[in-house]
């Protein structure tokens, strides 16, 4: 079974307020484009959210989908990151891959995208 490679949203229930969403995505994989060899990370995702959540389930099978395909971290990450943002268009999002260990090296990329003239309120 191929999963569906789309993310699906739902209204945001407090839009007035600014609030931060976290996740942890421990179980993400995908294949070395060089060896296809198995890379695995944990996803951490943390976003403010604007007019659209993203809805859980779908994003589980969305990283699901990458389980079969060859990509370099900074370029999954980055795709994973457009990919959210286009389907729920946040004040602000950051996603930070940390991959496991790979010929003794831990690569983690961080991707961050914010709304323009959004300014965290806490900052």
């Amino acid at each position: 079974m191929t999963p569906p490679s789309s993310l699906e949203t739902f209204a945001n229930p407090s839009i007035d307020t600014d609030y931060t969403i976290r996740m942890t995505m421990p179980e993400f994989s995908c294949l070395c484009p060089k060896t296809g060899q198995p890379d695995f990370a944990t996803l951490k995702l943390e976003y403010v959210p604007n007019e659209r959540c993203v809805e859980l389930k779908s994003l589980k099978l969305y990283i699901w989908s990458f389980r079969s395909r060859g990509a370099f971290h900074e370029a999954v990450t980055n795709e994973i990151l457009r990919a959210l943002v286009a389907a729920t268009a946040p004040r602000f999002m950051r996603l930070t891959a940390k991959f496991n260990v790979r010929g003794g090296i831990y690569t983690s990329v961080i991707a961050e995208h914010r709304q323009t003239g959004w300014s965290n309120p806490v900052c």
